[in-house]
C-alpha cells in the first residue's frame, strides 16, 4: 500500500470515529436556579473548558423564566436536571415530586435575611409588622419563622410578599423593608453597586440548622445514571481548574 492510500484510510478511520463519538453524545438539559452568576462557576467553566465534551456529553443550559419552576419542570419530564435547594428539595419530595439529589454545587448556605443597612432595622426584632420579600415560596414559614423567633417576633407578625426575581430592587426601592433570598456573594454586592448598604442576618446564626444551598436534581423515574456520572465528573474537573 502506497503512501497515499495510506492517508486516505487515516484520514477515513479518523472521520470514523469523529462520527461515532458524535453519534455516542449524550444531550443533558440543565436548567439553573437563576440568571448565570458566580455560583454557577464550575458549570461555566466545564462548559467552556471542553470538560462536559471529554465525559461525551452536551449540555444544554437554560435560565428559569420563574425562579420557582425548574424542580417542578424535572418533574415533569421537560428539562433532565435542575438547580435547586436542599430546603426546597426536601419540601418537593414530601409532597410527591419525583426527584433525586444528584450532586451539590454549593455545600453551605448562602441565604440571609437582607436589610439596608440605614438604622432603621438593626435587628431582626425591629421587622416586626413589616414587609419581607421572597422569590421562591415554600420554607419562609420554617426559616424566617426560625430566624425571627430568636427575637421574639412571630412569622404572623410579618408580612411576606413574593417578588419572583426582584429581590435587591424591590429592598432598595423600599417595597419591602428585608428579603428572604438574598445571597451573601451577590446580593450584598448587588446592591453594594448600586450604592446601597446592605446588613445581612445569617440563618445558621439564628437558629436554622446549616444546609447545603445548591444542590442539583435529577427525575427519580428517569434519571440516565451514566450520564450524570458523567456530568459529575465533569463538574470535578472545573471544581479543580478553579482551585
Amino acid at each position: 500500500m502506497n503512501k497515499n492510500k495510506l492517508m486516505s484510510a487515516a484520514a477515513l478511520l479518523a472521520s470514523m470515529v469523529s462520527t461515532n463519538v458524535l453519534a455516542a453524545e449524550k444531550e443533558l438539559t440543565l436548567m439553573l436556579d437563576w440568571f448565570v452568576n458566580p455560583n454557577h462557576g464550575p458549570i461555566v467553566i466545564a462548559q467552556e473548558r471542553g470538560y462536559f465534551k471529554q465525559q461525551g456529553l452536551k449540555v444544554n443550559i437554560q435560565e428559569p423564566a420563574d425562579p420557582s419552576t425548574p424542580p417542578k419542570l424535572v418533574a415533569a419530564g421537560k428539562v433532565d436536571m435542575a438547580i435547586s435547594y436542599q430546603p426546597s428539595l426536601t419540601i418537593d419530595v414530601a409532597a410527591g415530586l419525583p426527584l433525586i439529589r444528584s450532586a451539590t454545587l454549593i455545600a453551605t448556605p448562602l441565604n440571609t435575611l437582607m436589610v439596608l443597612d440605614n438604622g432603621k432595622n438593626d435587628n431582626l426584632g425591629d421587622l416586626k409588622g413589616k414587609k419581607i420579600g421572597i422569590a421562591i415560596a415554600g420554607n419562609e414559614e420554617a426559616t424566617i419563622g426560625t430566624m425571627l423567633a430568636q427575637e421574639n417576633v412571630k412569622f404572623s407578625d410579618v408580612q411576606i410578599i413574593n417578588v419572583g426575581w426582584a429581590l435587591s430592587s424591590s429592598l432598595a426601592s423600599g417595597k419591602v423593608d428585608a428579603i428572604w433570598g438574598g445571597l451573601r456573594n451577590f446580593e450584598t454586592n448587588q446592591l453594594a453597586l448600586e450604592g446601597y448598604k446592605a446588613k445581612a442576618f445569617f440563618p445558621e446564626e439564628y437558629g436554622v440548622p446549616a444546609y447545603d444551598e445548591l444542590v442539583f436534581v435529577a427525575n427519580a423515574k428517569t434519571y440516565d445514571k451514566a450520564a450524570i456520572k458523567a456530568f459529575n465528573k465533569a463538574l470535578e474537573q472545573a471544581t479543580t481548574y478553579i482551585v
